[in-house]
Protein backbone atom coordinates (compact mmCIF):
# COMPACT_ATOMS: atom_id res chain seq x y z
CA UNK A 1 0.00 0.00 0.00
CA UNK A 2 2.83 2.39 0.53
CA UNK A 3 5.12 1.81 -1.66
CA UNK A 4 8.09 3.59 -2.87
CA UNK A 5 6.52 6.80 -5.16
CA UNK A 6 8.32 9.40 -6.40
CA UNK A 7 7.95 12.88 -5.77
CA UNK A 8 6.51 13.63 -8.89
CA UNK A 9 4.36 10.47 -8.77
CA UNK A 10 2.66 11.80 -5.23
CA UNK A 11 2.53 15.25 -6.54
CA UNK A 12 0.44 13.87 -9.52
CA UNK A 13 -1.34 11.86 -7.25
CA UNK A 14 -2.35 14.70 -5.09
CA UNK A 15 -3.16 16.67 -8.38
CA UNK A 16 -5.64 14.47 -9.30
CA UNK A 17 -7.32 14.75 -5.66
CA UNK A 18 -7.95 18.14 -5.33
CA UNK A 19 -9.81 19.78 -8.47
CA UNK A 20 -10.72 22.88 -8.56
CA UNK A 21 -14.59 23.46 -7.82
CA UNK A 22 -16.05 25.63 -10.19
CA UNK A 23 -20.02 26.72 -9.52
CA UNK A 24 -22.16 27.38 -12.46
CA UNK A 25 -22.36 31.22 -13.72
CA UNK A 26 -26.17 31.04 -12.32
CA UNK A 27 -25.22 30.03 -9.05
CA UNK A 28 -22.58 32.33 -8.54
CA UNK A 29 -24.94 35.38 -10.17
CA UNK A 30 -27.77 34.36 -7.24
CA UNK A 31 -25.34 33.09 -4.34
CA UNK A 32 -27.54 30.09 -4.57
CA UNK A 33 -26.75 26.81 -2.16
CA UNK A 34 -24.53 24.53 -4.27
CA UNK A 35 -24.11 20.41 -3.95
CA UNK A 36 -20.73 18.61 -4.32
CA UNK A 37 -18.71 16.11 -3.23
CA UNK A 38 -15.57 16.66 -1.10
CA UNK A 39 -12.54 14.29 -1.15
CA UNK A 40 -13.68 11.54 0.34
CA UNK A 41 -16.87 11.25 -1.12
CA UNK A 42 -19.53 13.01 0.90
CA UNK A 43 -22.14 15.40 -0.49
CA UNK A 44 -21.59 18.50 0.89
CA UNK A 45 -23.96 21.40 0.67
CA UNK A 46 -22.81 25.18 0.65
CA UNK A 47 -23.01 28.73 -1.09
CA UNK A 48 -20.37 29.65 -3.65
CA UNK A 49 -18.26 31.87 -0.77
CA UNK A 50 -18.10 28.14 0.98
CA UNK A 51 -16.91 27.09 -2.30
CA UNK A 52 -14.18 29.64 -2.75
CA UNK A 53 -13.11 28.70 0.78
CA UNK A 54 -12.87 24.92 -0.05
CA UNK A 55 -10.85 26.05 -2.89
CA UNK A 56 -8.35 28.67 -1.02
CA UNK A 57 -7.58 25.50 1.23
CA UNK A 58 -7.15 23.18 -1.13
CA UNK A 59 -4.49 25.21 -2.72
CA UNK A 60 -2.98 25.51 0.81
CA UNK A 61 -2.97 21.70 1.31
CA UNK A 62 -0.92 21.60 -2.36
CA UNK A 63 1.40 24.15 -0.99
CA UNK A 64 1.84 22.31 2.46
CA UNK A 65 2.48 19.03 0.18
CA UNK A 66 5.17 20.75 -1.19
CA UNK A 67 7.03 21.21 1.99
CA UNK A 68 6.13 17.06 2.68
CA UNK A 69 7.75 15.93 -0.37
CA UNK A 70 10.90 18.09 0.27
CA UNK A 71 11.22 16.27 3.48
CA UNK A 72 10.45 12.68 1.78
CA UNK A 73 13.23 13.39 -0.86
CA UNK A 74 15.66 14.69 1.17
CA UNK A 75 15.32 12.63 4.68
CA UNK A 76 13.76 9.57 3.46
CA UNK A 77 9.97 8.21 3.79
CA UNK A 78 10.47 7.85 7.45
CA UNK A 79 11.83 11.13 8.44
CA UNK A 80 9.31 11.81 10.77
CA UNK A 81 10.79 8.75 12.70
CA UNK A 82 14.22 9.27 12.34
CA UNK A 83 16.90 9.80 14.83
CA UNK A 84 16.89 13.23 14.46
CA UNK A 85 13.55 13.67 15.43
CA UNK A 86 13.85 14.15 20.00
CA UNK A 87 11.47 13.53 22.18
CA UNK A 88 10.16 16.55 24.44
CA UNK A 89 7.45 16.18 26.77
CA UNK A 90 4.40 18.32 24.71
CA UNK A 91 5.54 16.27 21.25
CA UNK A 92 8.24 15.44 18.86
CA UNK A 93 10.87 18.44 17.50
CA UNK A 94 12.71 18.69 14.73
CA UNK A 95 16.34 19.22 15.70
CA UNK A 96 17.90 22.35 14.14
CA UNK A 97 20.31 20.39 11.93
CA UNK A 98 17.01 19.35 9.90
CA UNK A 99 16.49 22.71 7.17
CA UNK A 100 14.48 22.67 3.70
CA UNK A 101 15.61 24.77 0.78
CA UNK A 102 12.26 26.65 1.06
CA UNK A 103 11.90 27.18 4.98
CA UNK A 104 14.35 30.22 6.29
CA UNK A 105 14.15 28.65 10.05
CA UNK A 106 14.25 24.48 11.33
CA UNK A 107 10.78 23.75 11.76
CA UNK A 108 8.76 21.37 14.36
CA UNK A 109 6.76 18.35 13.59
CA UNK A 110 4.19 19.64 15.51
CA UNK A 111 3.93 23.00 13.69
CA UNK A 112 3.65 20.71 10.53
CA UNK A 113 1.38 18.76 11.68
CA UNK A 114 -0.93 21.52 12.74
CA UNK A 115 -0.56 22.71 9.17
CA UNK A 116 -2.09 19.39 7.65
CA UNK A 117 -1.07 16.50 6.48
CA UNK A 118 -1.57 15.75 2.72
CA UNK A 119 -4.04 13.30 2.24
CA UNK A 120 -2.20 11.18 -0.01
CA UNK A 121 0.74 10.69 3.24
CA UNK A 122 -2.19 10.83 5.82
CA UNK A 123 -2.60 7.19 6.10
CA UNK A 124 0.86 6.54 6.64
CA UNK A 125 2.06 9.10 9.55
CA UNK A 126 -1.52 8.47 11.36
CA UNK A 127 -0.42 4.95 11.27
CA UNK A 128 3.25 5.85 12.57
CA UNK A 129 2.44 8.77 14.60
CA UNK A 130 -0.16 7.41 16.66
CA UNK A 131 1.16 4.55 17.79
CA UNK A 132 -1.01 2.26 15.65
CA UNK A 133 1.67 0.37 14.06
CA UNK A 134 3.98 0.15 17.43
CA UNK A 135 0.55 -1.72 18.86
CA UNK A 136 0.11 -3.71 15.51
CA UNK A 137 4.07 -5.35 15.71
CA UNK A 138 2.84 -6.32 19.23
CA UNK A 139 0.66 -9.53 18.20
CA UNK A 140 0.99 -12.26 15.79
CA UNK A 141 0.88 -10.59 11.60
CA UNK A 142 -2.31 -12.76 11.09
CA UNK A 143 -4.27 -11.50 14.43
CA UNK A 144 -6.90 -8.90 12.29
CA UNK A 145 -8.24 -11.62 10.34
CA UNK A 146 -7.37 -14.70 13.49
CA UNK A 147 -9.85 -12.17 15.26
CA UNK A 148 -12.43 -11.61 12.67
CA UNK A 149 -13.07 -15.21 11.60
CA UNK A 150 -13.45 -16.37 15.21
CA UNK A 151 -16.27 -13.88 15.61
CA UNK A 152 -17.92 -14.60 12.39
CA UNK A 153 -21.23 -14.97 13.29
CA UNK A 154 -21.62 -14.56 16.73
CA UNK A 155 -24.25 -12.51 18.15
CA UNK A 156 -24.06 -10.33 20.80
CA UNK A 157 -25.58 -6.99 22.40
CA UNK A 158 -22.61 -5.11 20.82
CA UNK A 159 -23.55 -6.86 17.34
CA UNK A 160 -27.20 -6.34 17.52
CA UNK A 161 -26.86 -2.85 17.87
CA UNK A 162 -23.74 -2.43 15.35
CA UNK A 163 -26.43 -4.44 12.89
CA UNK A 164 -28.93 -1.25 13.97
CA UNK A 165 -26.56 1.37 13.18
CA UNK A 166 -24.69 0.31 10.04
CA UNK A 167 -27.55 1.57 7.41
CA UNK A 168 -27.41 5.25 9.39
CA UNK A 169 -23.70 5.84 9.64
CA UNK A 170 -23.15 8.46 6.86
CA UNK A 171 -26.45 7.45 5.03
CA UNK A 172 -25.75 7.73 1.15
CA UNK A 173 -21.99 8.05 1.32
CA UNK A 174 -21.27 6.13 -2.43
CA UNK A 175 -19.30 3.43 -0.38
CA UNK A 176 -20.24 3.57 3.01
CA UNK A 177 -23.47 3.28 2.06
CA UNK A 178 -23.54 -0.15 -0.01
CA UNK A 179 -23.24 -3.50 1.03
CA UNK A 180 -19.73 -3.80 0.61
CA UNK A 181 -19.04 -0.48 2.65
CA UNK A 182 -21.43 -2.34 5.69
CA UNK A 183 -19.50 -5.48 5.79
CA UNK A 184 -16.29 -3.74 5.58
CA UNK A 185 -17.33 -1.02 8.81
CA UNK A 186 -19.30 -4.39 10.54
CA UNK A 187 -15.95 -6.22 10.75
CA UNK A 188 -14.19 -3.46 12.34
CA UNK A 189 -16.37 -3.06 14.74
CA UNK A 190 -17.80 -6.32 15.93
CA UNK A 191 -13.68 -7.36 16.02
CA UNK A 192 -13.17 -4.33 18.09
CA UNK A 193 -16.12 -5.52 20.16
CA UNK A 194 -14.73 -8.68 21.12
CA UNK A 195 -11.24 -7.30 21.67
CA UNK A 196 -12.22 -4.94 24.49
CA UNK A 197 -15.42 -6.40 26.49
CA UNK A 198 -15.37 -2.82 28.83
CA UNK A 199 -16.07 -0.70 25.61
CA UNK A 200 -17.61 -3.34 22.99
CA UNK A 201 -20.02 -1.43 20.66
CA UNK A 202 -21.02 2.20 21.81
CA UNK A 203 -23.15 4.35 18.99
CA UNK A 204 -20.53 7.16 18.23
CA UNK A 205 -17.83 4.48 17.30
CA UNK A 206 -19.47 4.01 14.01
CA UNK A 207 -18.96 7.37 12.19
CA UNK A 208 -15.15 7.38 13.77
CA UNK A 209 -14.65 3.79 12.35
CA UNK A 210 -16.29 4.81 9.17
CA UNK A 211 -14.37 8.23 8.55
CA UNK A 212 -11.11 5.15 9.25
CA UNK A 213 -11.64 3.34 6.70
CA UNK A 214 -11.88 6.24 4.37
CA UNK A 215 -8.60 7.37 5.39
CA UNK A 216 -6.63 4.20 6.04
CA UNK A 217 -8.21 2.33 3.12
CA UNK A 218 -7.36 -1.07 4.44
CA UNK A 219 -9.97 -2.64 7.34
CA UNK A 220 -6.60 -4.28 9.14
CA UNK A 221 -4.97 -0.67 9.02
CA UNK A 222 -8.58 1.18 10.49
CA UNK A 223 -9.01 -1.38 12.63
CA UNK A 224 -5.37 -0.38 14.49
CA UNK A 225 -6.10 3.03 14.79
CA UNK A 226 -9.59 2.39 16.02
CA UNK A 227 -7.51 0.08 18.73
CA UNK A 228 -4.81 3.10 19.18
CA UNK A 229 -7.33 5.76 19.71
CA UNK A 230 -9.43 4.22 22.22
CA UNK A 231 -6.88 2.62 24.21
CA UNK A 232 -3.75 5.34 24.27
CA UNK A 233 -5.29 8.73 22.64
CA UNK A 234 -8.52 9.33 24.27
CA UNK A 235 -9.42 8.96 27.87
CA UNK A 236 -10.15 6.20 29.83
CA UNK A 237 -14.29 4.98 29.78
CA UNK A 238 -15.02 6.87 27.38
CA UNK A 239 -17.16 4.79 25.50
CA UNK A 240 -17.82 2.12 27.88
CA UNK A 241 -21.49 1.54 29.11
CA UNK A 242 -22.21 4.49 31.50
CA UNK A 243 -19.72 6.56 29.68
CA UNK A 244 -18.52 8.30 32.40
CA UNK A 245 -15.46 9.30 30.44
CA UNK A 246 -17.29 11.18 28.59
CA UNK A 247 -19.24 13.12 31.52
CA UNK A 248 -15.88 13.99 32.76
CA UNK A 249 -14.89 15.04 28.97
CA UNK A 250 -18.17 17.93 29.23
CA UNK A 251 -17.47 18.80 33.35
CA UNK A 252 -14.02 19.35 32.52
CA UNK A 253 -14.94 21.76 29.01
CA UNK A 254 -17.55 23.51 30.84
CA UNK A 255 -13.94 24.54 33.52
CA UNK A 256 -12.00 25.12 30.59
CA UNK A 257 -14.98 27.18 28.75
CA UNK A 258 -15.45 29.40 31.83
CA UNK A 259 -11.72 30.33 32.13
CA UNK A 260 -11.03 30.82 28.77
CA UNK A 261 -13.97 32.33 27.16
CA UNK A 262 -15.93 33.96 30.58
CA UNK A 263 -18.17 36.12 28.75
CA UNK A 264 -19.95 33.53 26.91
CA UNK A 265 -19.88 30.93 29.78
CA UNK A 266 -21.39 33.59 31.93
CA UNK A 267 -24.01 34.31 29.26
CA UNK A 268 -24.91 30.72 28.74
CA UNK A 269 -25.23 29.81 32.37
CA UNK A 270 -28.01 32.87 32.48
CA UNK A 271 -29.71 31.19 29.71
CA UNK A 272 -29.55 28.06 31.29
CA UNK A 273 -27.66 25.96 28.72
CA UNK A 274 -25.18 23.48 28.98
CA UNK A 275 -22.75 21.68 26.91
CA UNK A 276 -24.10 18.66 27.46
CA UNK A 277 -26.80 19.63 24.65
CA UNK A 278 -23.73 19.86 21.90
CA UNK A 279 -20.71 18.39 23.53
CA UNK A 280 -21.48 14.88 23.19
CA UNK A 281 -21.82 14.25 19.65
CA UNK A 282 -18.51 16.34 19.52
CA UNK A 283 -16.63 14.21 21.92
CA UNK A 284 -18.04 10.56 21.00
CA UNK A 285 -18.02 11.14 17.70
CA UNK A 286 -14.56 13.23 17.60
CA UNK A 287 -16.59 16.38 15.49
CA UNK A 288 -17.40 13.42 12.77
CA UNK A 289 -20.89 14.32 12.78
CA UNK A 290 -20.55 18.33 12.99
CA UNK A 291 -18.02 19.52 11.16
CA UNK A 292 -16.80 19.01 7.39
CA UNK A 293 -14.62 15.68 6.27
CA UNK A 294 -11.49 17.58 5.39
CA UNK A 295 -11.72 19.46 8.68
CA UNK A 296 -12.42 17.11 10.78
CA UNK A 297 -9.73 14.85 9.21
CA UNK A 298 -6.98 18.21 9.97
CA UNK A 299 -8.50 18.02 13.54
CA UNK A 300 -7.53 13.55 13.71
CA UNK A 301 -4.10 14.89 12.12
CA UNK A 302 -3.07 16.85 15.37
CA UNK A 303 -5.16 14.48 17.41
CA UNK A 304 -3.21 11.48 16.43
CA UNK A 305 -0.26 13.14 17.83
CA UNK A 306 -0.82 15.63 20.44
CA UNK A 307 -3.31 13.56 22.21
CA UNK A 308 -7.01 14.49 23.24
CA UNK A 309 -6.06 17.92 24.57
CA UNK A 310 -6.85 18.74 20.95
CA UNK A 311 -10.51 17.93 21.33
CA UNK A 312 -11.05 20.74 24.14
CA UNK A 313 -8.58 23.24 22.16
CA UNK A 314 -11.42 22.89 18.94
CA UNK A 315 -14.10 22.99 20.62
CA UNK A 316 -13.59 25.95 22.71
CA UNK A 317 -12.52 27.35 19.29
CA UNK A 318 -15.96 26.71 17.85
CA UNK A 319 -17.44 28.78 21.06
CA UNK A 320 -14.67 31.56 20.25
CA UNK A 321 -15.02 32.12 16.55
CA UNK A 322 -18.90 33.12 17.35
CA UNK A 323 -18.64 34.54 20.60
CA UNK A 324 -19.96 37.75 19.13
CA UNK A 325 -23.09 36.29 18.35
CA UNK A 326 -23.62 34.19 20.93
CA UNK A 327 -23.41 36.74 23.14
CA UNK A 328 -26.49 38.31 21.41
CA UNK A 329 -29.01 34.85 22.47
CA UNK A 330 -32.12 35.01 24.10
CA UNK A 331 -32.88 31.14 23.93
CA UNK A 332 -30.99 28.37 24.03
CA UNK A 333 -32.64 27.17 20.98
CA UNK A 334 -30.90 30.05 19.29
CA UNK A 335 -27.41 29.19 20.61
CA UNK A 336 -27.43 25.67 19.27
CA UNK A 337 -28.77 27.20 15.95
CA UNK A 338 -25.44 28.96 15.66
CA UNK A 339 -23.30 25.92 16.89
CA UNK A 340 -24.96 23.57 14.25
CA UNK A 341 -24.60 26.04 11.63
CA UNK A 342 -21.03 27.49 12.36
CA UNK A 343 -19.85 23.82 12.51
CA UNK A 344 -21.50 22.77 9.05
CA UNK A 345 -19.76 25.41 7.26
CA UNK A 346 -16.57 25.30 8.94
CA UNK A 347 -14.54 24.77 5.63
CA UNK A 348 -11.64 26.68 6.75
CA UNK A 349 -9.63 24.15 9.29
CA UNK A 350 -6.98 26.81 9.59
CA UNK A 351 -9.12 29.44 10.60
CA UNK A 352 -10.58 26.64 12.77
CA UNK A 353 -6.87 25.63 14.15
CA UNK A 354 -5.82 28.98 14.57
CA UNK A 355 -8.15 30.10 17.02
CA UNK A 356 -7.76 26.27 18.80
CA UNK A 357 -4.31 27.17 19.36
CA UNK A 358 -3.03 31.14 19.33
CA UNK A 359 -6.51 32.72 20.25
CA UNK A 360 -7.31 29.97 22.81
CA UNK A 361 -3.86 29.43 24.51
CA UNK A 362 -1.69 27.00 25.75
CA UNK A 363 -3.00 24.06 28.02
CA UNK A 364 -1.45 21.13 28.78
CA UNK A 365 -2.04 17.28 28.89
CA UNK A 366 -0.83 17.47 32.48
CA UNK A 367 -3.37 20.10 33.54
CA UNK A 368 -6.32 18.14 31.83
CA UNK A 369 -5.56 15.19 33.36
CA UNK A 370 -5.69 17.23 36.90
CA UNK A 371 -9.00 18.58 35.84
CA UNK A 372 -10.17 15.22 34.58
CA UNK A 373 -8.98 13.78 38.07
CA UNK A 374 -10.73 16.76 40.17
CA UNK A 375 -14.02 15.90 38.41
CA UNK A 376 -14.32 12.20 38.38
CA UNK A 377 -15.55 11.86 41.95
CA UNK A 378 -18.58 13.74 41.13
CA UNK A 379 -19.16 12.10 38.26
CA UNK A 380 -18.75 8.73 39.35
CA UNK A 381 -21.32 9.88 42.41
CA UNK A 382 -23.94 11.30 39.80
CA UNK A 383 -23.55 7.98 37.77
CA UNK A 384 -24.27 5.75 40.61
CA UNK A 385 -27.20 8.09 42.38
CA UNK A 386 -28.27 7.11 38.49
CA UNK A 387 -28.27 3.56 38.86
CA UNK A 388 -29.45 3.19 41.96
CA UNK A 389 -32.85 5.36 41.12
CA UNK A 390 -33.25 3.14 37.97
CA UNK A 391 -33.04 -0.16 40.03
CA UNK A 392 -35.29 1.43 42.15
CA UNK A 393 -37.81 2.13 39.42
CA UNK A 394 -37.69 -1.46 38.10
CA UNK A 395 -38.42 -2.73 41.63
CA UNK A 396 -41.31 -1.21 42.14
CA UNK A 397 -42.27 -2.33 38.68
CA UNK A 398 -42.33 -5.64 39.73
Amino acid sequence: MYGTQSKRDLALELQSQFQILRPSIHARRANLTVKFQDLYGFTVEGNVDDVNVLNEVREKVRQQGRVWWALEASKGANWYLQPQVSSISEGIVLKSSLKLSNLANAITLKKLIRKGIPPVLRPKVWFSLSGAAKKKSTVPESYYNDLSKAVEGKVTAATRQIDHDLPRTFPGHPWLDTPEGHASLRRVLVGYSFRDSDVGYCQGLNYVAALLLLVMKTEEDAFWMLAVLLENVLVNDCYTNNLSGCHVEQRVFKDLLAKKCPRIAAHLEALEFDVSLVAPEWFLCLFSKSLPSETTLRVWDVLFYEGAKVLFHVALAIFKMKEDELLLTHQVGDVINILQKTTHHLFDPDELLTVAFDKIGFMTTNTISKQRKKQEPAVMKELDQRLRRLNSLRSEDK
